[in-house]
């Protein structure tokens, strides 16, 4: 009989270390394959196969045929295999350890040596970080580089994982294992573990097994009537916009909705830790009629890049309670619908609540999450959209910053949103990608494992290096394969290099040309909801 394999082994497994005395030809081998326990692996050749096997001495062995490798780990441990292809996890009530492999190619890491070196630049901040080893070894003839490091309780997490061990261990320039402890203690094993590591024969090919599903919520009745009509399974695609007077002044929106002959249903908006209070913005867009996607970046633009950095752990430590509890209050005050979308493009290390600063530790940035919701569960704040929003590809682009890694779960998350720009090519080594090469893989991925409705939070295309207009008429003909999608969002304004040059024009107001070519798809979309 099959079962779902994910956190349940350690009811299982545990009697065995009973059986410690017993000889090693009765001891009973676990076989995993597709994410689920099976009585003996299929001859499939693509299977994603693993097994568990007691070894009687307070150990099991894991191998992991379609990753590659084997290791020994305390037999009390559980073992969720979910997320097989990003990362095995293996984990009690104090530790986890997590395991990930990468190969790299021609790519922006062009070997392990850089990949190490990327992954730990977090310890330049060592206000927050204490480094208690670091150094390179050899194991089983491998290069192992071995870092140990602590950080501060913080004072927001229940049972804060604050002590930390990384071993990358280099197979080849291209090639390497990360294992990672975090542990709410010193972690005293982790040679033990590290030193039984072995490579074997990979075979078969590495899935996805995790399906996430949003859960009842408590709306108001306004709330519950908007999502229905706007994310519920019948709802059509509605369009947003991203203006940057907008909601403060309306002036330019209107003048351009006049000439798209389109009015923008809902609007996006930014707000960091030093912005004005949430109340005003979401009361002018009520007064006009639309829903704002209240973006808050836990940032700031009167702090260091330095100081940026810390604001992690300093929310988590208490330290602006009073700041997100009056802004909970006022969104509460405002009582009508809000999508609210918490610290978006999480997986990108221009992010500063990224676990690229944060000790390569997405569960921080789960923790900051659930800590808010739960401020405004407290708050009462029955009107709010939770949107969970991801950057299409990750910077940097290894297993521990997936963006899988960031989800806060089920109950924490309504929306999923996506997030893909066509960039162009104004700087070195970007490429023009149509609005399909960004959105069809990125669609299958995201519906393989989420039941979530979609929103594109917000996208455009760039005029340097292509054909804009062309790239809009494309876009408006692919969005009709994407029923899931539910809201979409042009980010009309423009990124500026360092020199205050346009680099990326994203305007939907450019030229003409341009405007033409997005108000001729606004009109098929409208004809082709009509005549449904």
């Amino acid at each position: 009989m099959l079962r779902k394999i994910a956190v349940f082994f350690a009811a299982t497994l545990v009697c065995w270390s009973l059986l410690s005395s017993e000889p090693l030809g009765a001891v009973t081998t676990t076989f995993i394959e597709n994410g689920m326990v099976v009585d003996q692996f299929s001859t499939h050749p693509l299977a994603d196969r693993k097994e568990i096997r007691p070894l009687g001495n307070g150990f099991n062995l894991y191998k992991d045929h379609t990753q590659g490798f084997s290791l020994i780990y305390p037999q009390h441990m559980e073992v969720d295999v979910s997320l097989s292809s990003i990362r095995t996890l293996i984990s009690d009530a104090d530790t986890r350890l997590e395991i990930y492999h990468d190969i790299f190619g021609s790519g922006n890491t062009p070997s392990v040596q850089a990949y190490i070196n990327y992954s730990n630049r977090f310890l330049n901040n060592k206000t927050d970080h204490q480094v208690l080893e670091n150094r390179y070894l050899t194991v089983n003839g491998y290069q192992v580089h071995l870092l140990r490091w602590e950080r501060d309780k913080l004072a927001r997490v229940k049972n804060d994982h604050n002590y930390y061990v990384s071993a990358e261990i280099i197979i080849n320039p291209k090639e390497v294992y990360t294992l990672v402890w975090e542990s709410t203690r010193p972690v005293d094993d982790y040679m033990q573990v590290l030193e039984s590591f072995q490579t074997i024969p990979r075979s078969g090919s590495p899935g996805l097994w995790a399906k996430f599903r949003p859960t009842e919520r408590v709306w108001n009745e306004e709330t519950r009537e908007w999502f229905e009509q706007y994310f519920g399974d019948s709802a059509g695609l509605t369009w947003g916009i991203f203006e940057p007077y907008a909601p403060a002044s309306f002036t330019y929106l209107k003048q351009l909705e006049k000439r798209l002959n389109y009015e923008f249903p809902v609007l996006l908006h930014y707000q960091h830790l030093n912005s004005e209070a949430p109340l005003p913005v979401l009361q002018q867009a009520y007064r006009e009629g639309r829903v704002v996607e209240l973006t808050l970046q836990t940032s700031s633009h009167s702090l260091s890049a330095a100081e940026n950095q810390r604001l992690p752990y300093e929310i988590l430590a208490g330290t602006y309670d009073a700041f997100l509890q009056d802004y909970a209050r006022q969104i509460k005050e405002f009582g009508h619908p809000v999508l609210f979308r918490l610290n978006n493009e999480m997986n990108g290390d221009w992010c500063t609540y990224s676990a690229y600063h944060t000790s390569k530790d997405p569960d921080l940035f789960i923790a900051l999450w659930r800590y808010v919701h739960e401020i405004f569960s407290q708050a009462g704040a029955d009107n709010v959209i939770w949107v969970w929003n991801p950057n299409d590809v990750s910077f940097p682009d290894f297993k521990w910053n997936h963006a899988f890694l960031y989800y806060p779960g089920d109950e924490y998350v309504d929306v999923v949103g996506l997030t893909g720009y066509n960039t162009g090519t104004y700087y070195q080594g970007e490429k023009w990608r149509e609005f399909a090469h960004i959105y069809d893989p990125l669609y299958r991925l995201y519906s393989s494992v989420f039941e979530h409705p979609f929103m594109i939070t917000e996208f455009g295309s760039n005029s340097v290096g292509g054909d804009k207009a062309g790239w809009i008429d494309n876009m408006f003909a692919a969005m009709e394969k994407y029923p899931r999608i539910k809201v979409a969002v042009w980010w009309s304004g423009t990124d500026w290099d360092a020199q205050m040059n346009p680099a990326r024009i994203y305007r939907i107001d450019e030229n003409q040309q341009v405007l033409e070519a997005f108000a001729r798809g606004l009109k098929k979309h409208l004809a082709a909801e009509e005549s449904e």
